[in-house]
């Protein structure tokens, strides 16, 4: 994103464009400050209403990544009026307000264009206190990198675009597609939380890197700890691989080093671009154990403990088995 003009710099952006966080964070009064965010994108799904959960819980990810409350959202609409019924669209914002209302937050309104194809998406505002702030750039050596979702959505939803997946792939990755990452957030809360990011198009190895860069760090990653959705490693060898998650590879491949026993697969699937992903969260080492317990009690069933930062390969990402 370094082509993004950063402007003048302001003692109340907390969080800008600097380490690729997942939003900015606006200092109002030394008690509270603004978490600001927006993400919009064309349908991954069949269903109009999972849709448009899909897209808001996408969105309102990025708020809980911070540590911070969502407060107000606006829709950003997409759609060829002319073209498709307008039932479908009606379909995708009641799916959306749905997911809104869920997390608590209001809905105040939003803006539509004629579009050749479908886009949706929302503007997110939140609240946050100034001290309270997690970021991407905070983790520890001796930490543990703990993912509360499984990875996989990119290969899937391309399965589901070819009417090559089966139905319990699909209704898995759309449960966890549109699943609120605000009990995640709550649990963190209670924890000591040293750095923390969602995982969304840059795929899990794109995300890991932007924490390691922020910190200055490596990372160790334990393949086999990480959870994938049902279908994913058949999609992949049948070539059902979206164009994002081959660039994210393309772009992570040159920091990473991965043991000779970690398969072809394995290293796509950790590339592959996902949407509406869990939370990536540096904890203290000795906090892990209880934290994935905490995690599953409140609903993230498959949080797992994926890897340990370390002072060795400052930068770089290490996978093994």
């Amino acid at each position: 994103m370094s082509f993004i003009p950063a402007g003048e710099p302001h003692p109340d952006l907390l969080v800008g464009l600097e380490t690729s966080d997942d939003a900015g964070v606006y200092r109002l009064s030394p008690d509270l400050a603004l978490v600001q965010t927006i993400d919009y994108f064309t349908p991954i799904v069949d269903d109009p209403y999972d849709f448009g959960r899909i897209a808001a819980a996408n969105a309102l990810s990025d708020i809980y990544a911070m540590g911070g409350k969502p407060l107000t959202v606006l829709n950003i609409v997409g759609f060829p009026i002319s073209k498709l019924d307008k039932q479908i669209l009606a379909d995708i914002l009641r799916g959306a307000a749905a997911t809104v209302r869920e997390a608590g937050a209001t809905l105040l309104g939003g803006h539509s264009i004629d579009d050749v194809d479908p886009k949706f998406g929302l503007a997110v505002t939140g609240i946050i206190h100034p001290d309270d702030i997690w970021t991407n750039a905070g983790a520890r050596a001796g930490d543990a990198l703990v993912l509360t979702k499984p990875i996989g959505m990119g290969i899937v939803t391309k399965a589901i675009k070819e009417a090559a997946a089966s139905e319990e792939s699909q209704a898995q990755a759309i449960q966890y597609m549109a699943q609120l990452n605000r009990a995640a957030a709550e649990v963190g809360r209670s924890y000591e939380v040293h750095a923390a990011t969602d995982v969304t198009g840059f795929g899990l190895l794109g995300h890991a890197l932007e924490m390691v860069r922020g910190s200055g760090l490596g990372l160790r990653l334990a393949a086999h700890s990480i959870p994938i959705l049902t279908g994913t490693r058949d999609y992949a060898e049948r070539g059902l691989v979206p164009a994002g998650s081959k660039r994210n590879r393309a772009y992570v491949e040159p920091f990473v080093d991965f043991s000779s026993d970690v398969d072809e697969l394995t290293r796509v699937i950790l590339a592959d671009a996902v949407t509406s992903g869990g939370l990536l969260f540096a904890v203290p080492g000795n906090m892990a154990s209880a934290f994935v317990s905490e995690q599953k009690r409140n609903g993230m069933d498959l949080t797992a403990v994926i890897g340990e930062f370390t002072e060795e390969r400052g930068g770089r990402i290490e996978v093994l088995p």
